[in-house]
């Protein structure tokens, strides 16, 4: 079962390597994940610019998990 397992992964497509395009399109998402926990309820103290540390380690997990499926989305269709 393991060594059909490896055998699927070296067969299967390569991903993107890193670039500063993918750079940009992750720290976009990221900002926009931030700025969209912006709207959540403020629970603790503001770190910057009144946003508190919860939604800012949210806001970026969010926008990197949005920002991987954008990358792995456009570099399918080519784009990247």
């Amino acid at each position: 079962m393991l060594d059909s397992m490896f055998l699927l992964a070296a067969i299967g497509p390569k991903s993107q390597t890193w670039s500063p395009t993918i750079a940009i399109v992750m720290t976009a998402f990221t900002v926009l994940g931030i700025l969209i926990a912006g709207v959540a309820k403020k629970a603790g103290p503001s770190l910057f610019g009144g946003f508190t540390a919860g939604q800012v380690l949210g806001g970026a997990s969010f926008g990197h998990v949005v920002g991987a499926g954008a990358v792995l989305g456009l570099t399918r269709l080519g784009i990247l």
